[in-house]
């Protein structure tokens, strides 16, 4: 007889869990190493043009800062809660294809990382279905996967329910891992949770957060959203994700879903780098900072504009980030050879080890000849950071626009974005990785926009996805089948400049074992056939 899992409770009212596994006792220092034994994150600083004439200034010269994580390191254990929708829309192919889905991701889980469930439909029935049980191969795969197995549908849709245990699963660990994430699936909108509107008459969709994710201060982790199919609330899904550091991700093809949460917890099982902070220090006297173009990350310039810093927080294995630092550059003296703008700094945390470590770019220099006779080229890699930058404002843009009813003026500005893109020195290469995924993005999301039932049903998810990744330079998007030579590698555009091999990776093995469970499933429809038709001749 199967052993049937002892489904966990919700506490009582004012009380915590604390029933989660222990950890394993962390290595010694010695043995440990430090962060220099699991690579060492690589910064550079590269400037705009590499000259200017000692007569000229210059306002708002672009310096990029580009941070990378050290690559193939040793990971970090993980904590993850995963909060599912088990409402009543979710029944038959739906919720089978969640389980499926979900024991892809026990199955990629090792014995140092701890999983919970959360289940929500509405208030009363949303519990805890698991507590944070370690994934060892012996009994903690087999009763996760059982308990999941076990998630029938009922009721409504109540996200704030269901993010509410989901919280308090991780506010009240006993231990905590290194790494700790959220990942909320709903296929529905939330008509429990009571959202106020805002002045502009929109629903202020933060109130879903539990207070432990209200301030980056407290928060236990970043919640990773999906939206599932077409009726669920994007807004709804894209806000929760944005306020924590999260990304949302639009599975357009409920197929797709395990494919979905492999690149999310691709990612989750490869962080490389924690706490990271950037700090960028002026060199010349008359260098100031004038604005920082960080995205969804945390920026501050000081006061006499002599100083600034970016809060990159987690990086997966190999990610990049990359942010424009705008700087005033004054004239030089004729004694002047060269002008040193800034030096950037990053210190952060050695996810894995726990080490805290230090990485330094070399000075942002450039030349002051007494003349110039042309103007030199702008570095390609400042000019593709700002196609990128232009792209997402152009997507925010056409969002509000199309949210307001300005379904044709949407058009209008994703095609002028495209072409602004076609038009800039690598977009015109023509083969730039960055600009040929950012004009094939433009075209998908401006044909999304233009009507009005459309707009409503997915584009507005679309949006929503390709912004959530360009903020937070992550990898997410919209999710398709790859089943068919139609839709065949058309989830990629969005987030291809941001993929990184561990999420590729774990994406391909995705794939591959929805082939095979695909070809499985079709031989025993088959036999089933077979044996009726037996039947019937008899």
């Amino acid at each position: 007889m199967k052993k049937v899992p002892r489904l966990a409770a919700p506490p009582p009212t004012g009380m915590f869990f604390q029933d989660d596994d222990p950890l394993d006792p962390p290595p010694p220092a010695a043995a440990a190493g430090g962060a220099a034994a699991n690579g060492a994150l690589v910064l550079k600083a590269q400037c705009e043009f590499p000259a200017l004439g000692r007569g000229a200034s210059w306002d708002k010269f672009a310096v990029l800062v580009d941070a990378t994580a050290p690559s193939d390191v040793a990971r970090a254990p993980l904590d993850l809660v995963t909060v599912l929708d088990v409402s009543g829309s979710m029944k038959g192919q739906k919720l089978q294809l969640v389980k499926r889905a979900m024991c892809f991701v026990i199955d990629q889980l090792g014995p140092a990382d701890r999983r919970s469930v959360v289940a929500f439909s509405n208030s009363k029935a949303t519990r805890r279905v698991t507590r944070l049980e370690r994934m060892d191969a012996a009994t903690g795969k087999a009763a996760a996967k059982q308990a999941v197995e076990l998630l029938v549908p009922e009721g409504g849709t109540n996200i704030g329910a269901g993010l509410r245990v989901g919280a308090l699963v991780l506010s009240s660990r006993r231990h905590r891992n290194a790494v700790a994430a959220v990942i909320l699936l709903s296929d529905g909108r939330d008509h429990a949770s009571l959202m106020p509107r805002n002045r502009a008459g929109n629903k202020n969709y933060e109130r879903l957060l539990p207070p432990a994710f209200a301030s980056a201060a407290s928060r236990p982790g970043p919640i990773h959203t999906f939206g599932f199919g077409a009726n669920h609330d994007p807004a709804a899904m894209h806000a929760v994700a944005a306020a924590t550091g999260g990304t949302f991700s639009f599975v357009r093809d409920e197929a797709a879903v395990q494919d979905a949460f492999a690149r999310c917890v691709g990612g989750l099982l490869s962080v490389a780098v924690q706490e990271a902070r950037l700090a960028v220090s002026c060199l010349h006297r008359a260098v100031r900072v004038q604005e920082v173009r960080s995205g969804a990350y945390g920026s501050s310039v000081a006061a006499d504009e002599r100083s600034a810093f970016i809060e990159a927080g987690e990086l997966y294995d190999g990610e990049r980030r990359r942010f424009l630092v705008l700087v005033y550059v004054p004239r030089a003296r004729a004694a002047e050879s060269s002008t040193r703008l800034v030096k950037v700094t990053c210190t952060y945390r050695d996810a894995a080890t726990g080490q805290a470590a230090r990485a330094a770019a070399p000075a942002a220099v450039i030349q002051r000849p007494a003349e110039l006779e042309h103007m030199p080229a702008p570095a390609i890699e400042v000019e593709r950071e700002r196609v990128r930058l232009a792209a997402a404002e152009g997507i925010a843009a056409a969002c509000a626009a199309a949210d307001g009813g300005q379904h044709a003026g949407a058009v209008r500005i994703l095609d002028a974005r495209l072409r602004e893109v076609e038009r800039s020195a690598p977009g015109e290469v023509g083969d730039d990785p960055t600009c040929e995924a950012i004009k094939e993005e433009l075209r998908d999301l401006s044909a999304g926009v233009g009507d009005r039932h459309e707009y409503q049903k997915t584009g507005r998810a679309c949006l929503l996805a390709g912004l959530s990744a360009h903020a937070q330079q992550r990898a997410a998007g919209v999710e398709v089948s790859t089943s068919s030579p139609a839709t065949a590698g058309k989830d990629a555009a969005a987030g291809r400049a941001y993929l990184t091999p561990k999420m590729e990776e774990m994406v391909e093995l995705s794939r591959e074992k929805r082939g095979s469970t695909s070809q499985q499933l079709l031989r025993q429809d088959a036999i089933k056939q077979m044996k009726q038709d037996l039947t019937d001749d008899f």
